[in-house]
């Protein structure tokens, strides 16, 4: 069902932000069991917004709401919440000037990974936004983040999938949540910020995004992510004292079509031959392998370590300075088209959408 603001009858369409709310903590409420989602939240939301100035509240721009029928916590999405979410944009693409996605934000930064590599080409702004406190609770950080998001929403030269937190714009590829509670939860290791609040005003800075970059009509991959949804693909962080065996009981599986390997350091793996054996024969049986470093911050090379020796032989695909996040949903969306691994592999080096 859709809400409208007190603003939107008098302005078109066209002129006016989506939001789309799927839950998340900034909608929820206590129950008998604790904190859970709820609903009502078009006119909670109009309720909040009325707590700010007189003039914060005439900058806004027209917004309607629309709420999902099923809102989750966000710890239960999947790829097929991706991709309903990436579909209901697409259809509703040329009836709004933005939109802003509220959500959970534990994994909030991997739906925002994930859009961005569906939506590629985006022509207008998509902001993903949630609070780490509900927002009725007191010193909840929900509406500076609702307000924010609604700004930056409006703004046209911002032209890619973006998260607005704490006052910070970050590409939405490039954030990674950083801390559980507190209220800057999320950062962006390997990229400056798109933009930010300074005082009342939001300014976004647009030789960092993506709209001078991309031309033309967007160019939409909406695949089916059903192809991905069963733990086709998975993330193994490398520990101290690990077994080729214990690698090769995730990779030997004929369920896996992919996997993210996290390394050490600049790209580095125990000296242990079957580890490299056991890598080489899961790349030449078409699995799609790639590798990023434990580590934040940085690049991974593999190769520039002895310790990482072999790994491009081995046929893993070296992520650069990805998060966890563009990497894993990045192996996703091209594992879900029916693309030669040769194209996938290929797909995977070339920076689709500044996420590496």
């Amino acid at each position: 069902m859709i809400s409208y603001s007190p603003l939107a009858d008098s302005v078109p369409t066209q002129e006016r932000i989506l939001v789309i709310y799927t839950g998340g903590t900034i909608g929820m409420q206590q129950h008998a069991e604790g904190l859970a989602p709820s609903g009502d939240f078009a006119i909670r939301m109009e309720t909040a917004l009325k707590q700010l100035t007189p003039a914060q509240q005439q900058s806004l721009p027209s917004y309607e709401v629309v709420s999902y029928t099923t809102l989750i916590d966000s710890s239960a999405a999947t790829p097929l919440t991706w991709q309903q979410l990436a579909g209901d944009i697409n259809d509703q693409l040329t009836t709004y000037a933005g939109f802003v996605i509220i959500h959970g934000t534990d994994t909030l930064s991997w739906t925002a990974a994930s859009l961005a590599y569906q939506l590629q080409g985006l022509d207008r702004p998509v902001v993903i936004t949630g609070s780490m406190l509900p927002l009725e609770s007191p010193g909840s950080d929900a509406l500076d983040n609702l307000h924010g998001a609604l700004q930056f929403a409006a703004k046209h030269a911002l032209q890619e999938v973006a998260i607005y937190f704490a006052g910070q714009l970050l590409r939405g590829a490039r954030a990674i949540k950083q801390h559980c509670e507190a209220a800057n939860a999320f950062t962006s290791p390997n990229y400056p910020l798109l933009g930010e609040r300074v005082g009342d005003d939001y300014i976004y800075y647009p030789s960092r995004g993506l709209g001078l970059q991309q031309r033309g009509a967007p160019r939409f991959e909406l695949p089916d992510y059903r192809l991905v949804n069963q733990g086709e693909i998975v993330r193994i962080a490398l520990w101290p004292g690990m077994s080729a065996w214990q690698l090769s009981a995730w990779l030997s599986d004929p369920r896996v079509k992919g996997a993210l390997l996290q390394l050490w350091g600049a790209g580095n793996l125990p000296d242990d031959p079957s580890l490299l054996d056991v890598l080489a024969k899961a790349s030449g049986e078409g699995k799609l392998l790639a590798a990023i470093s434990q580590c934040p911050q940085g690049s991974v090379h593999l190769g520039a370590y002895a310790a990482g020796h072999g790994l491009s032989d081995a046929g893993v695909l070296a992520g650069d300075d990805m998060t966890p996040e563009a990497a894993f949903t990045k192996l996703a969306h091209l594992l879900a088209q029916p693309l030669t691994l040769e194209d996938q592999r290929q797909r995977f080096l070339t920076p689709l959408i500044g996420e590496r």
